[in-house]
């Protein structure tokens, strides 16, 4: 099992469309067979950071997911969306060994 960590550099001006992309891929990453964490957006602290969590069974079927959204249709408008609206700055990706309580 691998969890995709994301930490974003956003636009405090444009958290509204933010939440949008986000609200977006969480159902895109659980329609190509991920689980989504949700994202966390700025609350107190640092207004321009965000972050999201979404696990799948292996590094491999993380794989197929990032190849599949290069071309699926709701996917390349999603990150289209961001382009437009200029909502993220950058991100960081990292990749994590989630341990679940084993009971």
């Amino acid at each position: 099992m691998i969890t995709v960590h994301l930490r974003y550099e956003i636009d405090p001006d444009k958290l509204d469309d933010f939440t949008a992309y986000g609200r977006t891929w969480i159902r895109l990453v659980e329609k190509h067979g991920g689980t989504h964490h949700g994202y966390f957006l700025p609350s107190e602290g640092d207004s321009d950071e965000a972050f999201a969590l979404f696990t799948f069974p292996s590094l491999a079927e993380y794989e197929v997911y990032r190849t599949a959204s290069k071309i699926d249709p709701e996917c390349v408008e999603a990150f289209d969306f961001a382009r437009r609206t200029g909502c993220i700055r950058r991100y960081e990706r990292r990749f994590l060994s989630p341990v679940f309580d084993g009971a």
